[in-house]
């Protein structure tokens, strides 16, 4: 277990609502994998907003294959990198659709057999696509792990790897949606606003701010 892993949750439980999860779970697998995809790299601004123009044209594999690459780059622009990701959307709804039947695969271990697709993906697939438990780590919940001294780790994926071992369970599903609203609003990468944060008390970092 996590130092203070109940205390910590609850609270961030009582500042952010779960409209985010409330919004996936109108999705299937296949558009949260695509729009994933188109997310790396993007603000949230431009990717929900690219990601309903390409949904628009096609949302199944089988759609999604048939249209040009030119098609699926002016629909997903400006996503950054949007030609390699054109071309990588294209790639996995055929394979999906040969392959697969058009069915995304419900484990890490089947998904980040597709090119492109990592683990962070992975994860994020499972937890917002089939609602089973995973941990997604970008870069919030690796910085919030480590100010919180919850993982003492160098990258996203050994982040995970430790949340696994020590985490409890029951907090897989939340704990993404939480410390991404909580380190987009209130734990900076830079000068995070320790005054205002309601976990500072538990947080070893607290009042630590990085130069820039």
């Amino acid at each position: 277990m996590m130092p203070n892993e109940d205390k910590i949750i609850r609270i961030l439980k009582r500042d952010y609502t779960t409209e985010f999860f409330r919004e996936e779970n109108e999705r299937d697998p296949f558009r949260v994998l695509i729009s994933c995809l188109i997310s790396l790299r993007t603000k949230d601004e431009v990717t929900h907003p690219a990601s309903q123009r390409l949904f628009r044209l096609a949302d199944t594999p089988k759609k999604l294959m048939r249209l040009s690459l030119g098609k699926i780059e002016k629909a997903i622009y400006p996503a950054g990198f949007y030609r390699t990701k054109a071309r990588r959307i294209r790639e996995i709804s055929k394979r999906l659709y040969d392959d697969y039947g058009s069915v995304v695969p419900d484990s890490i271990e089947g998904l980040i057999k597709f090119k492109g697709v990592g683990r962070k993906t992975a994860n994020i697939v499972m937890v917002f696509g089939f609602r089973k438990a995973a941990i997604p780590v970008d870069t919030h919940v690796h910085k919030l792990s480590n100010r919180l001294g919850w993982v003492k780790t160098k990258t996203p994926e050994k982040t995970e790897m430790e949340l696994r071992e020590r985490l409890s369970r029951k907090y897989w599903l939340a704990i993404n949606e939480l410390f991404v609203r909580h380190g987009q609003q209130i734990c900076l990468s830079v000068s995070p606003l320790c005054s205002r944060c309601k976990i500072s008390r538990y947080c070893k970092r607290a009042g630590v701010r990085r130069s820039r």
